[in-house]
């Protein structure tokens, strides 16, 4: 996100009413109780934790202390009910996102690690413009007319290089995923030599799953996992019809525990850099007869 961007407003209110969930169910205090403790009815509470309504900084400090919550938690959210205050409600291509995708790119934009496993094709982050306009052409969420500004959109949310805090990536990926041409050859050919000029990037580790690796955790679905500065982690799973957003702590945890041992399971970034050149080099060579 840019120094002078801000953020999205309905992603911050994602992550507050986040916080007043778990701080409460933390405490074991029902709904009707910390809603009369602001003036609210349950429901309006329960609107408040979702996200839907803007949440007044008073009443989440309010509801924190009442919660008993540790003073640095208190701090962390009331700020981000702050920052919600001045955010932004859209982002500048949110016609062209899917209404269920739209939370996330709000979140992408204010996490500080990210970590993408993916099974089918490339992760967002590291997609050039050419291979991203191929995988949207045959999106069933994208139409036909829309597909040109999706892709320099999905391109625009990259943060991995100029900016001043450039995002964290940790991406895991099917050894599949190299074999198959997306686009052409000579797309394919370009996005793979970009993989490799960003993998020294110190904000940046790349690491493939070997098909010999056999059966592993990941084969089930790709997911992501974001975390952010001030606020805890959470688990987006992605599906054909719309999107998950996990944030109880134990969810959380297994996916934690899922990305480290896909990780294990993975090719060194060495070895990772040495495949994809093999690539390369295989499909050079087809073209070439």
């Amino acid at each position: 996100m840019g120094d002078n961007e801000l953020p999205d407003a309905s992603a911050l209110r994602f992550l507050v009413g986040s916080a007043l969930k778990t701080a409460r169910t933390t405490a074991r205090v029902t709904q009707l109780d910390a809603a009369k403790q602001i003036g609210f009815t349950s429901g309006k509470l329960s609107y408040m934790e979702s996200g839907v309504t803007a949440q007044n900084p008073d009443h989440v400090a309010q509801l924190m202390r009442h919660y008993k919550a540790p003073a640095e938690d208190v701090e962390w959210v009331v700020s981000l009910a702050v920052r919600a205050d001045h955010g932004v409600l859209s982002t500048r291509n949110d016609d062209v996102w899917p209404h269920w995708f739209k939370l996330f790119v709000g979140l992408e934009k204010l996490a500080e690690r990210l970590f993408d496993y993916n099974n089918s094709f490339l992760p967002g982050q590291l997609q050039t413009l050419g291979y991203a306009t191929a995988v949207l052409e045959d999106s069933l969420h994208i139409p036909a007319r829309d597909v040109s500004q999706a892709a320099r959109a999905r391109i625009d949310r990259q943060r991995l290089t100029g900016t001043d805090k450039p995002l964290h990536l940790v991406a895991v990926i099917e050894e599949s995923i190299l074999d198959r041409i997306i686009g052409s050859p000579a797309v394919m050919i370009e996005q793979l030599e970009h993989l490799l000029e960003l993998m020294p990037l110190p904000n940046v580790d790349l690491f493939v799953i070997p098909t010999s690796a056999g059966f592993h955790d990941g084969l089930g679905s790709s997911f992501i996992q974001l975390n952010f500065a001030e606020a805890r982690g959470i688990a987006y799973v992605e599906y054909h019809t719309g999107a998950s957003y996990l944030q109880e702590r134990t969810d959380v945890d297994l996916y934690t525990l899922i990305a480290e041992r896909l990780i294990d399971k993975a090719l060194s970034s060495e070895d990772t850099a040495s495949l994809i050149r093999s690539r390369i080099a295989k499909i050079k060579s087809m073209e070439q007869k």
